[in-house]
């Protein structure tokens, strides 16, 4: 792979990942502006390890005191808030795990149309801009009871569903059950954890039982940028959502969205 390559994937992933705009749309148009081969799964799961560590180490705090309390109360059977906290990020995983499962072929071989990209993009786009205008309210993501999470799970499902990207729906989930801003995003990037665990531990398999050749350099490379970018892209979201909200990033998606069939108008669904 050559550098240029390596820096815009990892770049693209880290950012991507964790903004509400959707990164299998962003991934898709890389190849269609650029003569690039296929990067391989190598690189795919460097880059998606790249992307866990740089939330883990942003929320290290916070993960310590989790897993701390969590533990604890497989003895006790008390929870404090971190340990709600804890059990809320577990079960919120579950719905995703299940329809994954279940719509693994269909979302595979049917809904990698750009134009599904594209839909995906602008519908779920405007359910974030509706959350973000009419909903949010003050609630932290301590404040979340076992339906509260239920209902964020099962909208996390839904982000298979290509365009429309996992931190967005969760936002917006987050949104209308009365999350502020922040604790919505929060919450979404905690959840992000097991997805992305899995994730790469599935492509990880996948590559031990492949006869693939491994560039390592370029994998070194991909976890390394994409981990920091990932992790400049949460600290900044994290440090303005509150006076931009999610207005222009549904604006931003709603043009991407018209792009992707603009482009792509022809091509059969």
């Amino acid at each position: 792979m050559e550098w240029l390559q390596i820096i815009v994937l990892a770049v693209v992933q880290g950012v991507t990942e964790f903004l509400p705009i959707s990164s299998s749309a962003h991934l898709i148009l890389v190849p269609v502006f650029t003569s690039w081969d296929d990067q391989g799964l190598a690189f795919d799961v460097a880059l998606h390890l790249g992307s866990l560590s740089a939330v883990l180490v942003f929320f290290r705090h916070d993960i310590l005191a989790m897993t701390q309390s969590w533990t604890r109360s497989l003895f006790t059977r008390q929870l404090d808030a971190d340990a709600k906290l804890a059990w809320a990020v577990l079960f919120g995983t579950i719905p995703v795990g299940l329809a994954g499962v279940a719509f693994e072929d269909i979302i595979e071989d049917i809904l990698r149309s750009p134009l599904y990209l594209a839909a995906g993009m602008i519908v779920f786009g405007l359910a974030l801009g509706w959350a973000d205008w009419r909903h949010r309210g003050s609630r932290t993501e301590r404040e979340l009871n076992w339906k509260d999470v239920l209902f964020i799970g099962i909208a996390q499902a839904i982000a298979l569903f290509p365009g429309t990207s996992r931190s967005g729906i969760t936002i917006t989930a987050a949104l209308l059950l009365g999350l502020s801003r922040d604790a919505a995003a929060r919450f979404s990037f905690l959840l992000s954890i097991p997805v992305i665990l899995i994730a790469c531990a599935l492509q990880s398999i996948e590559l031990i039982t492949s006869e693939s050749a491994v560039d390592w350099t370029a994998m070194a490379a991909g976890v390394l940028i994409s981990g920091v970018s990932a992790y400049l892209c949460i600290y900044y979201f994290l440090a303005f959502i509150q006076r931009i909200g999610m207005q222009p990033f549904v604006i931003y998606r709603l043009a991407l969205g018209v792009l992707l069939i603009v482009m792509f108008r022809d091509a059969v669904v």
